[in-house]
């Protein structure tokens, strides 16, 4: 199913919305940090939702959040520190919009993406279509870069 892009916007997160970013951290997360073996408590969870807050941007259909996209833009390059969706809104395409969007962007501003996935995320095969490709790895994640 495809999502309507007319109907999707991004609005600056405020501290009003940390209820919503931990909630969607716990759903969109939590299966993934369990199948790495990854403990993520409260705080940790928190204390990651924090992380370069100043460049989150709640996702929207109509008026309703449905995800998060964090995003430092530096000079030279951009980072997608997190890009997530409520698990009902995830496959829908609204990531890949997102993602294409930023790209284009980074691209005008001759700017390289970086972002780093969990090697237990299915997401990794959305970035690499997208253009992404690693360039390092810990033990568990991927480092992937978009070049402009």
């Amino acid at each position: 199913m495809s999502t309507p892009s007319h109907l999707i916007s991004l609005r600056p997160a405020t501290a009003a919305d940390l209820p919503f970013l931990l909630a969607l951290r716990r759903s969109a997360m939590t299966p993934h940090l369990q199948a790495a073996g990854i403990a993520q408590d409260e705080a940790g969870m928190m204390e990651r939702v924090l992380v370069g807050f100043e460049g989150a941007r709640i996702i929207e259909f109509a008026g309703g959040a449905i995800g998060l996209l964090k995003m430092i833009k530096g000079e030279r390059a951009w980072d997608i520190v997190q890009i997530q969706l409520l698990p009902e809104w995830q496959g829908q395409g609204i990531g890949a919009l997102l993602l294409s969007q930023a790209l284009a962007e980074a691209a005008e501003a001759k700017a390289t993406v970086l972002l780093s996935v969990l090697k237990v995320n299915k997401a990794r095969r959305l970035y690499e279509r997208l253009g992404f490709s690693v360039i390092s790895e810990d033990e568990n994640s991927y480092s992937m870069r978009a070049m402009p």
